[in-house]
């Protein structure tokens, strides 16, 4: 789901948790301070959730935590684009959350702030996405249970296209042409995001590559992948990108208003993308990069985690297990109601009529056959170390051979510091 702040992206959060894991380990945090709400009895718990952008979200989620029997649930509903320092500054203090909304990150796993809910999904396990799971999973332990995947692709406007004589691109060098022919004095052939951060890790999927292989090794550094940031150079500086547009890839608004005629945004837009444009919308993966490659779509997503350090772990997991583990009703109708998304739950996933056909369905089968999702090992300052290729190669023009090699080293100390 995307987030109400166009400042906000998924990498800012990261960097706070890579900020929390610098400190050390934290104090114990109590989160029972008289704050209460909802019709519960019993132990009082409050959860935290960044704003999303869909109408209809704050609602749903203080529904759920209403009908919720055990205990009086609390929403913090965290707006503009600091949820992530008010997350972990809260998690140092006595106004921490029993529970939060955030992404698999071994840094949270290692300093012991997330609790171990293997207890919880074991019952359960095979009937989630086989990659939520192995995302979440540390040393055979699994912290987190996915809400919602979140795939994300190219939407474009099929008589645009059209109308330049242009077929939806399968490889890289397709869609540079693409967005040449495209640009117009008035529309820009092809949006990425502000800051093309959204696209570096398909990239690098789509040059068959990967950040990390199974061994925790570096992975990105291939022939494919240095071909690939010098095409995204080349991009770069044809002026057929879209930069600086008003709000960032996550948001819908730069294909709708006819500032481009190709986005790359997630599949939660996809509803809005559909109001905007009815019928004169498609979808496609990252294409191909090079000829090792094979297309992808990257797989977002949110995950609720239970506050290790806090005072009501066991009320706190109680409440996840009952919504997000026992609540097939409440996980369909926060997948698909505000917005599309996939349920991590292959049962409910299979069932959901909004999912079934059309363009969703194509996204269902775009994520199937193309996804990947986060290696939890993949930490921030290896995220920090990548978007400085990007910076230096593609908006410098710097040899992507020689800024790989320095992104090596950070990674490289990374993995010794993580994995030994």
């Amino acid at each position: 789901m995307s987030a109400q702040s166009s400042t906000w992206d998924r990498r800012s959060i990261l960097r706070a948790a890579a900020g929390l894991a610098a400190a050390g380990s934290l104090a114990a945090c109590g989160s029972n301070n008289g704050r209460g709400g909802g019709s519960g009895s019993g132990k009082r718990l409050v959860q935290y959730f960044h704003a999303y952008g869909e109408a209809g979200t704050e609602q749903a989620i203080k529904r759920y935590a209403k009908a919720y029997p055990k205990a009086d649930v609390t929403t913090q509903w965290i707006t503009g684009s600091n949820f992530e320092s008010k997350l972990f500054a809260s998690l140092l203090t006595e106004q921490a959350p029993d529970l939060f909304e955030f992404h698999p990150q071994i840094q949270l796993v290692k300093s012991g702030q997330v609790a171990d809910l293997t207890d919880i999904i074991e019952p359960v396990k095979d009937d989630f996405n086989e990659a939520d799971i192995r995302s979440h999973t540390v040393d055979g332990k699994i912290y987190g249970v996915r809400m919602i995947d979140d795939p994300q692709f190219f939407f474009y406007r099929r008589s645009l296209l059209e109308k330049a004589g242009v077929e939806p691109p399968q490889t890289l060098d397709e869609l540079i042409e693409a967005a040449a022919k495209l640009t117009t004095s008035k529309v820009k052939g092809l949006f990425l995001g502000n800051d093309l951060h959204a696209v570096i890790n398909p990239l690098i999927w789509s040059a068959g590559a990967d950040t990390l292989n199974e061994k925790n090794e570096i992975a990105y550094h291939t022939d494919g992948v240095v071909a690939g940031l010098k095409q995204m150079r080349k991009l770069f500086t044809s002026g057929h990108l879209l930069l600086d547009a008003p709000a960032d890839f996550w948001d819908p608004s730069a294909l709708n208003q006819g500032l481009c005629a190709i986005q790359f945004c997630g599949m939660w837009a996809m509803p809005q993308f559909q109001q905007a444009l009815g019928d004169d919308l498609g979808i496609m993966p990252f294409p191909k990069v090079g000829d090792a490659g094979k297309p992808s779509v990257y797989n977002g997503g949110w995950s609720m985690f239970v506050n290790a350090k806090g005072r009501n772990v066991d009320a706190a997991m109680e409440y996840v297990k009952w919504l997000w583990i026992d609540r097939k009703k409440y996980q369909e109708d926060w997948a698909t109601s505000y917005g599309f998304h996939i349920p991590p739950r292959t049962s409910i996933a299979q069932s959901a009529g909004k999912l079934k056909s059309g363009l969703p369905a194509e996204g269902v089968q775009l994520f199937n056959q193309y996804g990947h999702f986060d290696n939890i090992g993949w930490t921030q300052a290896m995220i920090t170390a990548t978007e400085k290729v990007f910076a230096d190669c593609v908006r410098k023009g710097d040899d992507p051979e020689a800024a790989l090699d320095r992104c090596d080293k950070t990674v490289d100390a990374e993995l010794k510091k993580l994995f030994g």
